[in-house]
């Protein structure tokens, strides 16, 4: 039996949980453990080819379409996000029914947020306003429970409660990534350390979330790896993470360090990469085998990598494609 004949059959038994989920009967209780239980499977054994579609949120499978023009194969994994200008923002619509789609195919889905700072409207520009700051006070207010600026951030939540809440009556179970990169100073959100920092918005986020009974998230917390010896900082408790991701962009590829801290960190929970700009080779995916998936950012699939390098990935014997996740 040549390895990829045993991938496939090891891939077809692990599936089993996630299609039970997957065709779920109508009006039953979602539930984010099938999605899971299968990252915690392959942990150790096989990681899921994935792919992030940017903006513009009207094409929000056109860089999955790309890997599969290169490779003949779909990734396992389809990522969207629920983006911030005005254009996408209102198209998010068809992210949610993509991502519906997605999941009936058979892959894992997963969502980013690039959300507009509670001090501006529902839709902003990049850089003044992803990338805005929040200064000492603001951040403060923020964390002031029935403060202006919470109760305007909460509102901001509100704004993806009917999309989250879309796909939980549609059994989709969603790898939900809000406030990525934590522990980078980038984005309005991040960069702030310790247990009244960047850690304590994300568990408000959470709390928040679930208090609206949003059973079908899986929820990601992601750094970027950038001074990772801090990254433990960042990180809000194991009660509010189900997988720890890694954003890698400082160097091509996560070396052996970073991923030492992310196993260290999550404390046997699955681990990911969160996103990638250099496509995994095979040889790091062997030496580093508990990342359960990889995302490959938009762009970059072709921006950073030849066709022969994304080709040698997805056809590794521990890759796992779209047809290989038992419902493909």
């Amino acid at each position: 039996m040549t390895p990829r004949t045993r991938r496939s059959l090891l891939a077809t038994v692990l599936s089993v949980t996630l299609a039970a989920a997957l065709t779920a009967p109508a009006g039953a209780a979602p539930r984010a453990s099938g999605a899971l239980d299968y990252l915690r499977q392959i942990s150790g054994h096989y990681t899921i080819a994935g792919q992030h579609n940017k903006e513009p949120a009207s094409q929000p499978s056109q860089y999955t379409a790309k890997a599969h023009d290169i490779t003949g194969q779909y990734p396992g994994l389809w990522g969207g996000d629920l983006f911030f200008a005005a254009a996408d923002v209102a198209n998010r619509q068809k992210v949610v029914d993509q991502a519906k789609l997605e999941w009936s195919h058979g892959a894992i889905v997963t969502l980013t947020w690039h959300m507009c700072p509670p001090t501006q409207g529902s839709s902003c520009d990049w850089a003044t306003g992803v990338e805005s700051d929040l200064n000492d006070s603001q951040w403060a207010e923020l964390l002031r429970d029935g403060s202006d600026l919470d109760n305007r951030y909460k509102a901001r939540l509100d704004e993806a409660v009917p999309y989250l809440r879309q796909l939980r009556d549609a059994g989709v179970q969603v790898l939900f990534r809000p406030l990525h990169e934590l522990n980078d100073g980038w984005a309005w959100w991040g960069g702030r350390p310790g247990a009244n920092g960047s850690a304590a918005l994300y568990r408000l986020t959470h709390d928040y979330l679930v208090s609206k009974g949003l059973t079908n998230i899986v929820w990601v917390w992601a750094v970027k790896d950038l001074d990772m010896g801090q990254a433990g900082q960042y990180y809000p408790g194991a009660q509010y993470v189900d997988v720890a991701a890694l954003d890698v962009w400082m160097k091509p590829n996560s070396s052996a360090s970073d991923y030492q801290t992310m196993l260290d960190i999550a404390q046997g929970k699955p681990i990911a990469l969160g996103e990638t700009g250099t496509i995994p080779s095979p040889e790091l995916l062997a030496a580093q085998p508990r990342w359960t998936y990889f995302m490959e950012w938009s762009e970059y699939l072709q921006g950073a990598n030849s066709n022969a390098a994304i080709q040698r990935t997805y056809f590794d014997g521990r890759v796992l494609v779209l047809t290989e996740m038992g419902r493909g």
